[in-house]
């Protein structure tokens, strides 16, 4: 792999958590499940074909710069999904809660 091949995936890894970050912003659950899989494939792919070699100053700022985006872009995924997976984990908690003290005390049964 070659360092234009690199950047060049760098860049794909960027576009998708790009588009990851835009599905989160509009609560697209769904999407965001299946571009986090491309993106975890795109970035597993990276670790297999990345050898080390010296890259020119260009190129590494370049890098650099891909990866700062990319990390910004996983900041503010986290920062819209982590409240909206405690409501649910506290729905779950909830309705787990309800459905336990519905088979102890017998809800319906008459009293």
């Amino acid at each position: 792999m070659n360092s234009l091949e690199l950047i060049s995936l760098y860049e794909n890894v960027a576009a998708i958590t790009g588009n990851m970050l835009e599905a989160a912003r509009s609560g697209n659950w769904e999407l965001l499940e299946q571009l986090e899989n491309d993106c975890s494939s795109r970035v597993q792919t990276i670790r297999e074909s990345e050898i080390p070699f010296d890259l020119s100053a260009d190129m590494r700022d370049k890098k650099v710069r891909i990866i700062k985006k990319i990390l910004a872009d996983d900041k503010e995924i986290r920062d819209i999904t982590e409240p909206w997976m405690a409501q649910l984990s506290d729905l779950i908690k909830n309705s787990s809660t309800n459905r336990k003290l519905s088979n102890a005390y017998g809800a319906g049964s008459a009293a």
